[in-house]
């Protein structure tokens, strides 16, 4: 397996074709990238700007460049010594227009029957035979299931239908099964393998597995050897022609077997670099599958922490229990309501479903199920404390929740004692399908609804990580890199991503937060003047997310300020919203923006400029050096202050990243860009990695001593040192360094981002980090 030193992850779209990606190769080689990182390739839903809704394993999507644009990328990678990285999403296809994905297409036409229908994960008996579609709309819908807007229409030329009409519903067309297209619409309909319903009845009747609660994207069984190598063959061809040296496996914990999934990937590869997006909960291990380690969400959590002033837990604390009222949040309490929530609303279909194989098992001998089965499984998904186990691996998790569930429910403490012999044994079909929901329900009760409510420090509110953990200490921070480097030291390092709520720079303001919570407070306060009555936890969210943004356009925010306050789920909901809440909110950040409150938050920023500046830096390093290898975002050598998708993926201005590397070749002097250091950073610590991979093949703490030494983290990974400052504004505040030094291992060392020049030994930290509050360090001798 060759492992990469570094990657670079480029969003591959209509707009930004593989085309696009192979002429923007060289300026990545120049930057020091070493491997190129694409988003999914595969043919996708039309004008999907993601792709990971793939509507055919066939072929590589033609409007993002098709094959000749894997082609030129790959030839120009091999003419740059650059590796390709692709990412795949094995778990669901995309289903929203069912003429543009034919085997959904097969599927609606020929029902159970048809030679696809194992290749999705159907429940065709709830379904009485058939599959359930909820796309209709309130105004069309009636409870005898009559559909209103349903039209009979010939089948257009390219639809892939057989027989020579086709269903429409507004802007969906579905396909008539053979012989049953005589007759109205709406008799038509009741003849196919298909019924439609009501959109909330996907809810709770739905009858395929999806991807979380997105019912436009169909899981797909995988663990099928005939569907795996059908959604696989493509992929097998950019391994066979040399055209990609590694994958991303898009969510593995949605799969059957994903352990059994990554062998098969394996053989198909050769071997070949593989990296899965698994989300590991704090002190939660990666199970020792075929795979070179995560995507490096773990890591971005506890880079964030260590940068983190522990100081602040009790003050913010007592400012979020202010703004609701006086009530403490209780994180363990907090999420396990939002799961349930999820588990009894959105996500009822597949409790249900599980209820059935459970059910189906004979668990109960013949006195059948009792009534509260549906409940105590519920139950026990809200209490999960991971996103699944791995069984046999993982069963200690269940018995985890067994207890939680037991706590909150005692009356339900026999259905779950019962429940667990089925539910923890790997040959039931129940707990296999188990794993895959517990996933689905953390995913959804607490990535998409606790962190949008929790706002004590929304920096720490980010996937993968767990906001109860306020900070890292350094000698923690260092045995966990230590553990990294000796377990996982090919894995990923994330510090930005397609899916993150808040982008690196965003958080690296609102970690200042920590170290002045009374000034921030004292801000809050001014600015809740505009703010709605309601809902004040959510504005000190909200507003923390506008300055780390700031300047963020009044659109973007605004668009921010929607989709939170939707996903909160709290005042306003997607499915009804609130519309007299969310234009108070409109108004608060309309009036955020303008004067005089615009010179208050300004003002607040320039207070902390500095601490701001240094933790964009620190982070970067500590990213680009820690054991594993450095993942850089799609333009994020520059400021990334995105906000969550979509605003994370949003064009790139390439013009001006070139004009950044360019400035970024001169070493740093006083009064340094803060985008120019950044550039800089990144363009020294990739190159070195490229240049001198064995200098990273060690991890050794280098501890500070000194009346500051609290404000630094420092390592030597074997000939690269990294320096870091921490709690910036606290340093400041004492006086800068003082007498704080660090013992540099024997030798002649050079600065890359200065070309100052030291000795080993005892070296003072005023004097290593005069121009700059971090420095990486090679030996120059």
């Amino acid at each position: 397996m060759h492992a990469p030193q570094s990657t670079y992850r480029l969003q591959i779209s209509e707009a930004f074709t593989l085309f696009d990606a192979a002429a923007r190769l060289e300026a990545l080689a120049d930057l020091g990238v070493d491997w190129v990182y694409l988003s999914p390739i595969l043919e996708a839903e039309h004008g999907s700007n993601h792709g990971y809704d793939v509507v055919s394993h066939e072929r590589i999507d033609p409007t993002r460049g098709g094959e000749a644009g894997l082609d030129a990328l790959a030839a120009e990678a091999r003419r740059l010594g650059m590796g390709v990285l692709v990412d795949i999403v094995p778990n669901h296809m995309g289903v929203a227009v069912p003429e543009h994905n034919g085997w959904w297409w097969q599927l609606l036409r020929e029902g159970r029957e048809s030679p696809i229908a194992d290749a999705f994960d159907i429940d065709w008996e709830a379904g009485g035979g058939k599959l359930l579609l909820p796309i209709v709309g309130d105004d069309d819908w009636s409870e005898d299931g009559t559909v209103g807007h349903l039209e009979l229409e010939p089948a257009a030329d390219d639809s892939g239908a057989d027989g020579a009409a086709a269903l429409r519903y507004w802007d969906t067309r579905l396909p008539v099964a053979p012989g049953t297209g005589e007759g109205t619409a709406q008799e038509v309909l009741e003849r196919q393998h298909y019924r439609l319903g009501h959109w909330k009845q996907g809810n709770d009747q739905l009858n395929y597995r999806r991807f979380f609660a997105v019912t436009t994207l169909a899981a797909v069984r995988v663990e099928l050897p005939e569907v795996f190598e059908s959604t696989h063959a493509e992929i097998a061809r950019w391994f066979d022609e040399r055209l990609v040296q590694g994958l991303r496996v898009d969510h593995p914990d949605g799969l059957r077997d994903p352990a059994g999934y990554l062998d098969d990937l394996d053989r198909l590869t050769g071997g070949a670099f593989v990296l899965v997006e698994k989300i590991l909960e704090p002190g939660e291990e990666l199970p020792r599958w075929a795979t070179a380690g995560t995507t490096g969400y773990d890591t971005l959590g506890a880079i964030d922490r260590v940068l983190t002033d522990a100081s602040a837990a009790d003050a913010l604390d007592a400012l979020d229990a202010r703004l609701r009222g006086g009530e403490r949040v209780d994180w363990a309490e907090l999420t396990h309501g939002t799961k349930r929530g999820i588990a009894d609303g959105i996500l009822r279909a597949e409790v249900l479903r599980l209820e059935r194989e459970v059910r189906a098992s004979d668990a109960w001998g013949a006195q059948g199920a009792p009534v509260d089965a549906v409940d105590a499984i519920a139950e026990l998904l809200a209490c999960f404390p991971v996103y699944r186990s791995y069984l046999p691996d993982g069963l200690e998790h269940l018995g985890t929740a067994a207890e939680r569930a037991k706590a909150h429910r005692p009356d339900l403490t026999e259905t779950i004692d019962a429940l667990l012999p089925v539910l923890g044994n790997a040959r039931q079909d129940a707990a296999l399908r188990f794993q895959q929901t517990s996933g689905m329900v953390m995913a959804k009760g607490v990535e998409d609804t606790a962190f949008y409510r929790y706002s004590r420090l929304t920096s720490l509110n980010e996937v993968g990580g767990d906001p109860e953990h306020f900070s890292l200490a350094v000698p923690d921070f260092h045995q966990w890199m230590a553990h990294r480097h000796a377990e996982w030291p090919h894995a990923m390092n994330a510090l930005s991503t397609h899916d993150t709520k808040r982008g690196e720079d965003v958080r690296a303001r609102i970690t200042t937060i920590a170290e002045v919570p009374e000034r921030w407070e004292a801000l809050l306060d001014k600015l809740l003047v505009f703010a709605p009555t309601r809902g004040r936890e959510f504005v000190n969210l909200l507003l923390q997310a506008v300055v780390g943004a700031w300047p963020a356009s009044e659109e973007r925010l605004l668009a921010y300020m929607e989709k939170a306050a939707r996903e909160a789920d709290a005042i306003t909901h997607w499915t009804a919203p609130d519309t007299r809440f969310e234009g108070h909110l409109a108004e608060l950040v309309r009036q955020v923006v303008a004067d005089p409150a615009r010179h208050d938050v300004e003002a607040f920023l320039a207070e902390t400029e500095e601490g701001f500046r240094s933790n964009v830096l620190a982070a970067k390093l500590l990213n680009l050096t820690i054991p594993g290898f450095p993942d850089v975002y799609q333009g994020s050598e520059a400021l990334e202050q995105s906000l969550v998708d979509p605003d994370n993926r949003r064009p790139v201005d390439w013009a001006r990243m070139d004009a950044l590397r360019s400035a970024a070749v001169a070493p740093l002097a006083g009064g340094w860009d803060l985008e120019v250091a950044k550039t800089r950073l990144v363009r020294e610590a990739l190159r070195l990695r490229r240049a001198h991979p064995e200098r990273f093949e060690g991890y050794t703490p280098l501890l500070a001593s000194g009346s500051a030494a609290e404000h630094v983290v420092a390592f030597d990974r074997g000939g690269a040192v990294a320096v870091a400052t921490r709690l910036p504004i606290g340093l400041a505040a004492r006086g800068a360094w003082g007498d704080t030094s660090i013992q540099l291992p024997e030798g002649h060392w050079r600065d890359l981002l200065t070309s100052k020049e030291l000795r080993g030994g005892t070296t003072s930290l005023a004097n290593l980090l005069s121009t700059a509050p971090v420095a990486l360090l090679t030996r120059a001798d």
